[in-house]
């Protein structure tokens, strides 16, 4: 999908920008309602405008259909954020660092799961190999969100889940979505 590119300017440190960072970022630019705007909305799929984000990060605007999500999935090595521009999206995530390699399933321990609700304006931080699944539970309303990713992904790997038991599907490379 080729649509025009936004960058809102930030500062960033050396090193990329940190998850706090990129949380500003997507929190700001969540509030922009003429980014917001840009999207088109697809009732049937996600839609997307790729962003400039900050210091050389990877960012998305994505358009989230009712009922749609992403399934369990990490971005391997980048930190990113991510902050609801318009209605509601639901993150499942896990509180454990799982091995970033040599495992295809994994039985997780009780306890790991934890879910948040994050509305418009709200916005979350998330550190290297963060597992999650971000959700629109609504059955009548879009959802609107703004993602970004330092360094820009590399891959991203995608999960099936069965109670505890986490497996890895397969690997997506930035070919797969771009």
């Amino acid at each position: 999908m080729s649509a025009p590119a936004f960058s809102p300017a930030t500062t960033v440190n050396a090193a990329g920008p940190t998850a706090a960072e990129l949380l500003a970022f997507a929190l700001r630019t969540a509030a922009d309602p003429d980014v917001v705007a840009a999207l088109p909305l697809d009732p049937e799929g996600r839609t997307w405008i790729r962003l400039d984000g900050p210091g050389g990060s990877e960012a998305w605007l994505i358009g989230w259909p009712p009922g749609t999500g992403t399934g369990w999935h990490d971005h391997a090595e980048s930190r990113g954020a991510f902050a609801t521009a318009q209605g509601r999206l639901t993150e499942h995530s896990l509180s454990v660092r799982l091995p970033s390699e040599g495992w295809q399933s994994l039985h997780l321990a009780s306890g790991v799961d934890r879910s948040r609700r994050l509305g418009a304006g709200a916005g979350r931080a998330f550190g290297e190999h963060h597992v999650h699944e971000v959700l629109n539970e609504s059955a009548t309303e879009h959802a609107i969100s703004v993602h970004a990713y330092y360094p820009p992904l590399p891959l991203i790997r995608r999960y099936s889940r069965s109670g505890p038991v986490l497996h890895l599907e397969h690997v997506e490379r930035p070919a797969d979505w771009q």
